[in-house]
């Protein structure tokens, strides 16, 4: 079930939000977890029972990592540790990667003759993100940051809460344990706080995301032999804004309807292609996915404290586990390779602070912003052959046009669109708007939210009652 989806918009949510209002306050976990339990399970069917597994097995050992006063047996706490984490790995690693594992077996024993097994599993939606939601949960009790949960009702809605099952953003527990046990008194003031951070994300969603995808897919699935320097170029870019406004515009959806819940889920995105340095675009985009890296993988590693050439080691750890998190293809292995490269670069030149304003630092933000397109055609293209070949004709200029395939892609409404959305190249690094449009106060902002929820809530409505939405991107992660 999407969230821009008519059966969402017009039934599910409705349904869950009467239910917020109208029970005791008390009530509000049992909701959304029952909620978020049957939203999970109208997509990913019989897969909604390994996510319950893994339920119960992490709920069941929390308690048992808690540090107590005198910590009197420590190896067995760290055993139960990484116990648990090497189960919610193992369950991510074979649901995700046992495929794309076998085939690269497979396709290098057939050089030798051998016929062996491809083994072809159900991705459940999802289980990238709710595996890291599991371990931040043990590892957190561990360290002593915040208690384990008794109540299965709260740890359920910690790991199930349908704003940000799917797609993130990738709450650590302690950014929310704090908020599991209260009991809601300010609920219409939430809802009324939320919804236009909801209206803002479905906005960017439906409007300018799904309009650009037609005219990127033409683009990407040009033939080699057909593709040109605009269609390289035009396809880059556009997918480097669909990508944008389809995942920043899920996560407004997502943190507007936590906050409509009663919980504050963190920011995932803060104008991340106004940035000027590549260090910096990994402080603005996914911010999520780059903290829960560098609390669970890069400080435990030893951060930057262990010299130079540890430091390069790290960062290149985390880059390739964050390719490979996105998915089982070597396409997102060279992007994480790519960005982890790029980062290690800028800290051995010391090119990871922005110069002061000026030409200099207007030169260094077109450089990171041409690097993170590029970086986006491994992103998106099915294999490296792809990519390569688009990135050729990107470096390779000639008059040939479009093929008439892109020209029906491009038609007068998204080439409007993708004029429109490429102002966000141009646009300051602050402040952001879907936490302006949530909590400043004033005319602007009033403005703002009532242009959202009339105007673009409107235009997405209709758009979504003719069927002309599509899944968010980040699901098949």
């Amino acid at each position: 079930m999407s969230f821009a989806s008519p059966l969402f918009l017009w039934y599910f949510m409705p349904l869950v939000l009467g239910a917020i209002l109208l029970l005791p306050g008390r009530w509000r976990n049992g909701v959304v977890a029952v909620a978020s339990l049957v939203f999970y399970a109208s997509g990913a069917g019989g897969t909604t029972l390994l996510l319950l597994a893994c339920i119960v097995v992490n709920y069941v050992v929390g308690p048992s990592l808690e540090p107590d006063e005198w910590d009197l047996n420590p190896r067995r706490r760290r055993g139960l540790l990484i116990g648990v984490i090497s189960f919610d790995v193992a369950v991510l690693v074979v649901w995700k990667y046992a495929g794309f594992a076998t085939q690269q077996a497979a396709a290098l024993a057939g050089l030798i003759g051998l016929d062996l097994p491809v083994v072809q599993l159900v991705l459940p939606i999802g289980i990238s993100f709710y595996t890291f939601h599991h371990i931040s949960y043990v590892v957190d009790i561990y360290r002593g940051e915040r208690p384990a949960l008794r109540n299965p009702v709260s740890f359920v809605t910690y790991i199930a809460m349908f704003p940000q099952l799917v797609a993130g953003p990738i709450v650590r527990y302690r950014e929310i344990a704090d908020q599991l046990p209260q009991v809601r008194t300010h609920r219409v003031d939430d809802i009324a706080a939320g919804f236009p951070r909801f209206a803002l994300g479905l906005t960017k969603k439906v409007v300018v995301a799904d309009s650009l995808a037609p005219l990127v897919d033409a683009c990407f699935k040009t033939p080699p032999g057909q593709m040109t320097f605009a269609i390289a170029w035009l396809g880059a870019i556009g997918y480097t804004l669909q990508l944008y406004f389809d995942f920043s515009g899920y996560s407004d959806m997502a943190i507007g309807l936590g906050r409509m819940l009663g919980f504050r889920l963190p920011e995932n995105f803060a104008r991340p292609y106004s940035s000027v340095t590549v260090t910096e675009f990994w402080r603005r985009w996914h911010m999520s996915l780059s903290r829960w890296f560098r609390d669970y993988v890069y400080i435990p590693l030893g951060g930057n404290r262990h010299g130079v050439a540890k430091t390069y080691r790290n960062l290149t750890i985390v880059f390739v586990l964050t390719g490979f998190w996105h998915g089982p293809n070597w396409t997102f292995l060279v992007w994480g390779l790519f960005h982890g490269l790029l980062l290690v670069i800028e800290r051995w030149r010391r090119w990871d602070s922005a110069p002061r304003p000026g030409w200099p630092r207007v030169a260094r933000r077109a450089l990171t912003l041409l690097l993170v397109v590029f970086g986006w055609v491994f992103f998106k293209s099915a294999d490296l052959g792809s990519a390569l070949s688009l990135i050729g004709h990107m470096l390779v200029p000639d008059l040939t046009g479009v093929t008439d395939l892109v020209e029906s892609a491009l038609t007068n409404q998204r080439t409007l669109i993708l004029l429109v959305a490429l102002s966000v190249f141009f646009l300051p690094a602050g402040p952001v708007t879907g936490p302006y449009l949530e909590s400043v106060r004033g005319g602007l902002a009033s403005s703002l939210r009532i242009g959202v929820m009339t105007a673009g809530l409107a235009y997405s409505a209709i758009l979504v009652a003719t069927g002309t939405f599509s899944p968010f991107l980040y699901y098949q992660f």
